[in-house]
């Protein structure tokens, strides 16, 4: 029988990378199994924190400890304001599972099979874990294949993509994105994955494996799948384990998970060598086995970490990101920010585009325009030649009136649902004024009835539109169209 080495707390053994402090304090009352020692570990917390004060990874911890004591917190001076905040949490966690529920039914009943990963997919295995689990946005996983039905059934009812690309542009490159992000109303909020782990973390044969061990679940009324227990684990180390504890519920999820008592230990040795989640898996299970008591196998934490051992240089800088960000020294924010931007290289590596992305970038022009004024509009219809069908070249010529904020000017053509190009230029100076841009590239008129269309697009989304710096940073930006010229391409 493996048995496991000591594990260090200084630089670069696991428990170095162990929350501490007060994180520390709020785990332990959400998970040590001794119910008396996690009380007392609330109420200390409690004691000696200001709960409007802490962040929402806090925050979500709380509520998690209000559903595990409920009244037994009742004495404490702060409890009205604990249970305020749970149920706040609640709410909002409820009204985004309302929102999602009749796109997860639309998708359904337009044959996509639906997986929820991360934090819905405990709620689809246990309701009653919406008390204590905070899951504002909801992550789907779908088939590739099914990727299209899914992002026309987020399209078609409303949804709107949080980058601020027009939906025409986006379904073009659908098959070269892991996820998208979407947003509907005040609480909507929807991330629609094709594969389950980021660029860095890939593994071809699992991507297929994951979906056929999949367990079926309900979600409100609607039938979904959610991932094995040891898939669960897994997931929750990919995507929390490595991001310096921006939230640390995801070491709840892999107790309830683990508390389960049907993880397939050895899937979850094969998912984690494959993924390369050796050192991030070795910092959470060592914390959860040896700091709070969790029953992870002595053989399973031996085997992590001696895969983790043998990363080499690569464990050091996993070891750098996996630390909780409020622990960091100047040194340690320098060191782990470069790690992190060598992980993220990775993470963006995109998947084979079926389209070319075409992009026109604007150049600057210092002549003045003749002719009458023409209003300033967010999107205007543009006036297409007589003739056949074919390629030409378009030369536009646009006016704009920039905010004094350094910023992206984005703009598209589209023709009904045919995306044609990005049109895109970048405001260095933040003096603002007027600048008059010209975009040249070719296009294709198919004659199909649907005009050619010259429309802004903001450089990001948001909710609601109502803070001056942010418009003036991010908004799509009305414009003169000055000229348009086709000419042949030749």
């Amino acid at each position: 029988m493996a048995k496991i080495r000591r594990i260090g707390k200084r630089f670069p053994d696991y428990g170095w990378s162990w929350p501490t402090g007060s994180l520390d304090q709020l785990l332990k009352a959400a998970l040590l199994p001794d119910e008396e020692a996690a009380r007392f570990c609330a109420e200390r917390w409690l004691d000696e924190n200001d709960i409007d004060r802490v962040s929402f990874r806090e925050h979500r911890l709380l509520a998690a400890i209000s559903d595990r004591f409920g009244r037994k917190l009742a004495g404490h001076a702060v409890y009205p304001r604990l249970v305020g905040l749970q149920k706040m949490l609640w709410t909002k966690s409820r009204m985004a599972m309302r929102e999602a529920e009749p796109a997860l039914k639309a998708m359904a009943d337009a044959g996509c099979a639906v997986m929820l990963i991360k934090g819905a997919s405990r709620i689809a295995l246990d309701a009653a874990a919406q008390r204590g689990r905070v899951a504002h946005d909801i992550d789907i996983l779908v088939r590739p294949d099914d990727m299209q039905p899914a992002f026309d059934v987020l399209r078609d009812r409303g949804w709107q993509i949080a980058t601020g690309v027009s939906p025409q542009y986006l379904r073009t490159r659908l098959a070269s994105l892991r996820s998208m992000n979407f947003f509907k109303g005040n609480y909507g909020d929807i991330d629609l994955h094709q594969l389950a782990y980021d660029g860095s973390q890939q593994n071809a044969e699992d991507d297929l494996a994951i979906w056929r061990r999949a367990i079926a679940a309900r979600f409100s009324d609607v039938s979904v799948v959610v991932p094995s227990p040891a898939d669960r684990i897994a997931l929750a180390i990919a995507h929390g384990g490595l991001d310096a504890h921006t939230h640390s519920d995801w070491l709840v999820d892999c107790t309830v998970a683990i508390e389960g008592g049907d993880v397939d230990w050895a899937l979850l040795l094969d998912v984690i060598a494959r993924r390369g989640l050796a050192v991030a898996a070795a910092v959470a299970l060592s914390y959860l086995a040896l700091e709070i008591g969790i029953a992870v196998p002595e053989t399973v934490l031996a085997q992590v970490v001696d895969m983790a051992d043998r990363r080499g240089a690569a464990r050091l800088s996993s070891v750098l990101q996996a630390k909780p960000r409020t622990d960091f020294g100047a040194l340690t924010w320098l060191s782990r920010g470069f790690a992190k931007q060598l992980r993220l290289r990775r993470k963006k590596g995109r998947l084979k585009q079926t389209e070319p992305n075409i992009v026109w970038r604007g150049k600057s022009m210092t002549a003045k325009a003749a002719g009458g004024p023409a209003p300033f509009v967010l999107s205007q219809a543009l006036d297409e030649p007589q003739g056949e069908a074919g390629e030409m070249m378009l030369d536009l010529v646009v006016r704009i009136v920039v905010p004094p904020v350094r910023r992206r000017i984005e703009m598209e053509i589209n023709a009904g649902d045919r995306h044609v190009a990005r049109l895109r230029s970048m405001a260095i100076s933040r003096s603002g004024g007027e600048r008059m841009l010209h975009f040249r590239g070719k296009v294709k008129l198919e004659r199909t009835g649907r005009s050619l269309v010259l429309e802004a697009r903001p450089s990001r989304q948001f909710r609601v539109w109502d803070n001056e710096q942010a418009v003036a940073t991010y908004g799509a930006l009305p414009f003169q169209l000055v000229s348009a010229r086709f000419s042949p391409t030749g």
